[in-house]
C-alpha cells in the first residue's frame, strides 16, 4: 500500500490551493465559459431589441404625452401646436355616469364633447335664459376659442339653441386650471359660483348640488393642483442654480477621493476611534440605564403596578424595563470587549489589507472612473426599459364608439356604445332621429395578435431589463477584480503591474466571460422576479389576507430576501475568481466560497470594519455636503456681493435634494469600487497564504506590512561571493 495522504483537519470546505510555479496573477490563456449561456443571453438581447423595434412601430406615446379631442387630433401638437390644452364642454357628463357607455371610458375621457384650446377658461359664464331668443346674436353669446373649430360665429346662421342642441359651444363655463394638459376646475374658486347657475337648463337647482358634482368629476386630489406650475418652477429653480450644483457634487467627488486616500495613512486610527466610540456609546447607554433604573426605583414604580396596556410609553416609567435594558446592553457590551481582545489581530490584518487597497488605488486611479461607464451602461438599460414600455402600452390604435350625450331618447339608447365611427369623419346629421349623437373615445384596441400579447411583451421587457442590469454590474465587478487582482501578483509593485490593467481586464471580461457573468445574473434575476411577484401577490390580496396568509407571505418575502442577499454575496466572489482563473460560473462559485468558508472568521471581520469605514465615509460625506448645501441654498450662507439664494430660488429644497442624492450616487461610486479592491485583495491574500511559503521557490506576494503582521517573510537569495 502506498503512503496515506494527510488529510487537512478543514478538508469539508475543500483543500488548501496548491502551489503553481506558472501562476502569477490573472492568467491569459483562457478559454470561453459558459457558452450556452451566453447563447441564451445573445437570444433574449435580440429579443429585447425585436420587442423594442414592434413596440416603436405599433406603438405612439403622444397618447399618453397629449391630450386627444373628440375629433382624434392631439392638442399641443400638429394642427393644434398653439392649442395645448383640452377643455370639456361639459364637465358634469364626466361625473353623473349619464349612460353606461360613460361608464367604459378610461382616463379622462367622458361623454362630453372635448376641444383644443389656447388656454382654459377662467370665469363663470352661462347661456341664460334671454340668449335662446330668436334674434340672439351667437357671437355675442358665444366666445369662439371655446366652441368647435368649424363653428364660425361671425357667419353661422344658427340660432344659439341650435348650436346648443348640436353641442358645438359650451352652455356654460367655469374657472378651470391646466392639469396635465386639461382644463379642470379650479377647486378653490367654486365657492364663488353665482348663485345665477340654479336657473340653467340642463344643471341641478341646487348651486351645492353643482358643486359637488364637479368635484365628483374631478376629484379633491387636484384641489386646485398644478403640476405644469410646480414643474415649471422646479426648471427654473434648476436654470438659476446648476453651477452651484455641479459645485456641490464637485465638493463632494473631491472629499470620496480625499477619504480613500486618506485610509492608506489613517484607516488604522479610523478604525479604533470608531470601535471606542460605539464601546462608548455602550458604556453611556449602561450608565443611562443604570440611572434610570435607580430613579424608578426610589419611586417605587413597578411593573405590577401597570399590569398590560398598549401603550408601550408607560412600560418606560418603571424599574423592570430599564433593569432589563441595563443587562442586555451589559452582556452586549461584554461580548464586544471580549471579541475585541481575542480578535485585535485579524482587525489589524483588516486595517492592513484596507491599507493595501488604498495603495493599489493610488497605483491604479484609472479604477475610480470606471463607475462611470457602469452608470452610463445603466442608463442605456433603464431609459431602453422605459421607452419600450411606454411604446408598448400605447399601442394599438383608438376605438371609437358613437355615444349619445342624451340617452332619453329610444333611438338614442339602441346606437348608444354599439356603433363603431371615425372621429374626423364623423357627421352628427347620419343620426337624425339622435341629434345628441357623438363620436367619442372608449379605449385602445386590443385586436390582432401584438395587442393580445402585450402583457406578456411587458413581463418579458421587465424580465430582460432586470437581466441586462445585473449583468451590467457583473461586468464592473469582474473587470475591477481583474485589475486589482494583476496588482495584487505583481511581485514588484508598481513595476510588475501591467500596462492599462483595467482596460485589458475589461476586454478579457468581454471576449471571454459573458456567458459566466450571464449565468450570474440569470440566477440573480430569478430571484428578483419571485421576490416581485410576492410583493404583487401581497399587494393584491392585502385586503382579503387572514393573520395566517399574511404570516407565510410575509415569511416567504423574508426567505427570498435573505437569498438575494446570499446570491449577491456569492456572485461577487464567483466574478472575482472568474477574473483572476477564468473559469466557469459554478467552479469559481465552489472555489471562493470554500476558499471564504476556510477563513470565516476573517472574512467575517474584514467585511464587517470595511462595511463600518465605508459607512462613516459616506455619512461625512454626503452629511457634509448636504449641510453645506442647506447653509448655502437657504440663504444662511450669503456670497458677498450677491442676492442670497433663498430669495431667487421658488423651492431653495430642489437644489438641496438634488445635492445630496447626488452626493450619495458619487461617494457610492467611489466606495463601491474600493470594497471591491478590499474584497479581491481579500481573496487574492488568502490564497497567497496557501500557495507559498516564502520561500526561494513560493515567496509570498502580500506586501511587507502583512508579512511582518503574520510574522511572515521572504527568504532573500544570497549574492554569489
Amino acid at each position: 500500500m502506498g503512503k496515506k495522504t494527510q488529510t487537512n483537519p478543514e478538508s469539508e470546505f475543500g483543500e488548501p490551493v496548491q502551489y503553481d510555479p506558472s501562476f502569477n496573477g490573472p492568467i491569459r490563456k483562457r478559454g470561453c465559459t459558459d457558452i450556452i449561456c451566453c447563447v441564451l443571453f445573445m437570444l433574449v438581447i435580440l429579443g429585447y431589441i425585436a420587442v423594442g423595434i414592434l413596440a416603436w412601430l405599433y406603438g405612439d406615446p403622444r397618447q399618453v404625452l397629449f391630450p386627444k379631442n373628440s375629433t382624434g387630433w392631439f392638442c399641443g401638437t400638429g394642427p393644434n401646436i398653439n392649442r395645448p390644452a383640452l377643455f370639456y364642454f361639459d364637465i358634469l357628463k364626466c361625473a353623473t355616469g349619464v349612460n353606461v357607455m360613460a361608464a367604459a371610458l378610461n382616463g379622462l375621457q367622458c361623454p362630453t364633447t372635448q376641444i383644443c384650446v389656447e388656454k382654459c377658461p377662467t370665469e363663470f359664464t352661462f347661456v341664460g335664459p334671454l340668449d335662446f331668443a330668436p334674434t340672439a346674436k351667437p357671437a355675442n353669446v358665444f366666445t369662439q376659442s371655446l366652441c368647435a373649430p368649424s363653428l364660425n360665429l361671425s357667419d353661422t346662421r344658427m340660432t344659439v339653441k341650435e348650436i346648443v342642441e348640436k353641442d358645438l359651444c359650451p352652455f356654460y363655463t367655469i374657472p378651470t386650471t391646466s392639469v396635465i394638459g386639461r382644463c379642470l376646475p379650479d377647486l378653490q374658486l367654486l365657492g364663488s359660483m353665482p348663485p345665477d347657475f340654479s336657473n340653467i337648463p340642463g344643471l341641478p337647482t341646487s348651486v351645492n348640488e353643482t358643486t359637488s358634482l364637479i368635484k365628483n368629476g374631478t376629484g379633491d386630489i387636484l384641489n386646485s393642483f398644478s403640476a405644469r406650475d410646480i414643474g415649471v418652477r422646479i426648471f427654473e429653480d434648476f436654470a438659476s442654480s446648476w453651477p452651484w450644483i455641479l459645485a456641490g457634487l464637485a465638493i463632494a467627488m473631491v472629499l470620496s477621493l480625499l477619504f480613500l486616500l486618506l485610509l492608506r495613512f489613517t484607516a488604522g486610527v479610523m478604525v479604533w476611534v470608531l470601535i471606542a466610540a460605539v464601546l462608548c456609546t455602550g458604556a453611556y447607554g449602561i450608565w443611562h440605564c443604570y440611572w434610570e433604573y435607580a430613579n424608578y426605583k426610589n419611586l417605587s414604580a413597578s411593573i405590577t403596578d401597570i399590569g398590560f396596556t398598549t401603550n408601550f410609553s408607560f412600560y418606560l416609567k418603571v424599574q423592570e424595563t430599564w433593569l432589563a435594558f441595563l443587562i442586555i446592553l451589559s452582556v452586549v457590551e461584554a461580548i464586544l470587549i471580549l471579541l475585541l481582545i481575542f480578535l485585535r489581530n485579524r482587525i489589524v490584518i483588516a486595517i492592513a489589507l484596507i491599507q493595501e487597497s488604498s495603495k493599489a488605488i493610488g497605483q491604479m486611479m484609472s479604477t475610480l472612473f470606471y463607475p462611470l461607464l457602469t452608470f452610463v451602461l445603466l442608463l442605456v438599460c433603464v431609459a431602453y426599459w422605459g421607452s419600450t414600455a411606454l411604446y408598448l402600452a400605447t399601442s394599438g390604435g383608438a376605438s371609437y364608439k358613437v355615444v349619445a350625450l342624451n340617452s332619453s331618447i329610444s333611438e338614442c339608447q339602441r346606437i348608444n356604445g354599439t356603433v363603431d365611427c371615425d372621429p374626423q369623419s364623423f357627421n352628427a346629421s347620419d343620426y337624425p332621429t339622435c341629434p345628441s349623437a357623438a363620436c367619442i373615445f372608449v379605449n385602445y384596441n386590443t385586436e390582432g395578435l401584438f395587442q393580445r400579447n402585450l402583457f406578456n411583451l411587458q413581463i418579458y421587457n421587465v424580465v430582460a431589463f432586470l437581466w441586462c442590469i445585473n449583468f451590467v454590474i457583473a461586468l464592473g465587478q469582474c473587470t475591477l477584480a481583474g485589475a486589482f487582482a494583476a496588482y495584487y501578483w505583481a511581485y514588484k509593485k508598481p513595476d510588475d503591474i501591467p500596462m492599462l490593467p483595467v482596460c485589458s481586464a475589461f476586454v478579457r471580461t468581454l471576449r471571454y466571460h459573458v456567458g459566466s457573468l450571464a449565468f450570474g445574473a440569470l440566477i440573480l434575476t430569478l430571484v428578483q422576479v419571485i421576490r416581485s411577484l410576492l410583493e404583487y401577490i401581497d399587494h393584491k390580496t392585502r385586503a382579503a389576507q387572514n393573520p395566517v396568509a399574511r404570516f407565510i407571505l410575509c415569511c416567504m418575502k423574508c426567505c427570498f430576501w435573505c437569498l438575494e442577499k446570499c446570491i449577491k454575496f456569492l456572485n461577487r466572489n464567483a466574478y472575482i475568481m472568474i477574473a483572476v482563473y477564468g473559469k466557469n460560473f459554478c467552479t469559481s462559485a465552489k472555489n471562493a466560497f470554500f476558499l471564504i468558508m476556510r477563513n470565516i472568521i476573517r472574512a467575517v471581520i474584514l467585511d464587517k470594519v470595511t462595511d463600518l469605514l465605508l459607512f462613516f465615509g459616506k455619512f461625512l460625506v454626503v452629511g457634509g455636503v448636504g449641510v453645506l448645501a442647506f447653509f448655502f441654498f437657504s440663504g444662511r450662507i450669503p456670497l458677498p456681493h450677491s442676492t442670497a439664494q433663498s430669495e431667487t430660488l421658488n423651492y431653495y429644497w430642489t437644489p438641496i435634494i438634488t445635492v445630496v442624492f447626488g452626493s450619495y450616487l458619487i461617494a457610492h461610486g467611489f466606495f463601491s469600487v474600493y470594497s471591491m479592491c478590499v474584497d479581491t485583495l481579500f481573496l487574492c491574500f488568502l490564497e497567497d497564504l496557501e500557495r507559498n511559503d516564502g520561500s526561494l521557490e513560493k515567496p509570498y506576494f502580500m506586501s511587507k506590512n502583512l508579512m511582518k503582521i503574520l510574522n511572515k517573510s521572504n527568504k532573500i537569495p544570497q549574492k554569489k561571493k
